[in-house]
């Protein structure tokens, strides 16, 4: 018999009533049915304290610790990826450095994805090494076999992205959590490009689920926060050492912003997706464009992989492509646009471009074209596709 449908028990909910009804509750002051900001730092102490954890996370004490707002996002972000538990911080790069801070020391080593953020390739390639002793490894995850040439008997996590920025490339986690675990090391997935209901990496095998929530859960361009999901035990390393001893924080005001965005998430993240699909059509058969990476098009290196991989739900919302043309045509082709907005960031509610060159350490690692031309990142937003195809259409006839 299937289980009665109930707010308190989230499993036995669909995704997109979780959306709406994970961490929100009745507000027993005021009787809102929807949890209040709280803007508060600090929180009532108990009649006798002396038997308070001044750096417990459980209950609301000072809002480095926990806060109500944070508490009501991590009951959401767990729930929607299927974790035991989830911590919020404050932005998505907090999040990573959680689960790097807690699960690597010095004399450790590391896989990295060769293609992967600008912070994450930072960390890796200049500020773990110089100052910690922490060594990484920055390999091609779509080779297996280098994956594994590259593990050492101190390594202690591989990371990767779901769909790569900026390149698209796309990663077999559950390959990956097999090598992973096989060798006694943690696994952890940056899925900021992929959030549920699209993918869910811990059900792959995935250590740790990371999303910059300022991306598609929040959805609006309008806070900032980070995240990551994962067992208990994970977890409570990241709460304690990465958040209350580091001070990683989510601000209450973000906290309830991007819980109040999320409610939105399997809508807009259909809307996203349907509209690059269409959007990377045009340009692939367009004969002023140069390329197009994106891993709904058949000419995608792990348009298989991806398929696959997230089921038919989709590819993303987020394309690499690039005009006919030098650095100048880039710019004016950016330039020539009226509807689509020149910024950085993705999963928007706007259409986003931004103008990357092909100069840089890690261009060396990219496919050929981005060598050749730079790309131009597009996040698709809920604007029609039709209005989009044709301003990119417009602005590409005259570059």
């Amino acid at each position: 018999m299937t289980a009665r449908p109930d707010k308190a028990h989230p499993e036995t909910l669909g995704f997109s009533t979780q959306a709406i009804h994970v961490g929100n509750a009745i507000d027993e002051g005021s009787g809102a049915i929807r949890t209040p900001i709280i803007m508060a730092n600090s929180y009532a102490l108990p009649y006798d304290p002396s038997t308070v954890d001044w750096s417990g996370t459980d209950i609301p004490l000072y809002t480095r610790n926990t806060g109500a707002n944070q508490i009501a996002l991590q009951h959401k972000i767990a729930a929607l990826e299927g974790a035991e538990d989830a911590v919020v911080l404050a932005t998505g790069v907090a999040a990573l450095h959680g689960v790097f801070f807690t699960t690597l020391k010095s004399g450790d080593h590391a896989i990295i994805s060769d293609t992967t953020y600008e912070a994450t390739w930072r960390l890796f390639e200049e500020i773990f090494p110089e100052k910690y002793g922490i060594e990484g490894t920055f390999v091609d995850v779509t080779d297996l076999d280098a994956v594994r040439a590259a593990l050492r008997p101190n390594t202690r996590l591989i990371h990767t992205e779901t769909i790569a920025n900026p390149t698209t490339l796309t990663a077999d986690v559950a390959a990956l959590a097999q090598i992973a675990h096989d060798n006694g090391t943690l696994l952890s997935v940056d899925s900021t490009f992929t959030p549920p209901p699209l993918y869910r990496p811990l059900e792959d095998g995935a250590d740790f689920a990371v999303q910059s929530l300022t991306k598609y859960i929040n959805g609006h361009g309008d806070a900032m926060g980070g995240s990551v999901a994962g067992s208990t035990e994970l977890i409570q390393t990241i709460k304690s050492d990465a958040m209350v001893d580091v001070g990683g924080a989510i601000s209450p005001f973000n906290a309830w912003l991007i819980q109040r965005g999320s409610v939105t998430l399997p809508l807009r993240l259909q809307r996203h997706q349907e509209s690059a699909q269409k959007v990377a059509r045009f340009l692939e058969g367009h004969p002023k464009v140069a390329y197009v990476y994106y891993p709904g098009l058949e000419s995608h290196p792990q348009h298989e992989l991806a398929t696959r991989q997230f089921g038919g739900r989709g590819y993303g919302g987020v394309l690499c492509f690039a005009v006919e043309g030098d650095r100048d045509t880039q710019n004016r082709f950016v330039a020539n646009l009226k509807v689509v907005t020149s910024a950085v960031s993705l999963g928007h509610d706007e259409t986003l471009i931004m103008h990357v060159s092909n100069e840089g350490p890690r261009v060396v690692y990219y496919p050929e074209p981005f060598k050749d031309y730079g790309h131009l990142r597009l996040s698709v937003g809920l604007e029609d596709a039709e209005d989009l195809i044709a301003d990119l259409g417009a602005a590409l006839e005259s570059a």
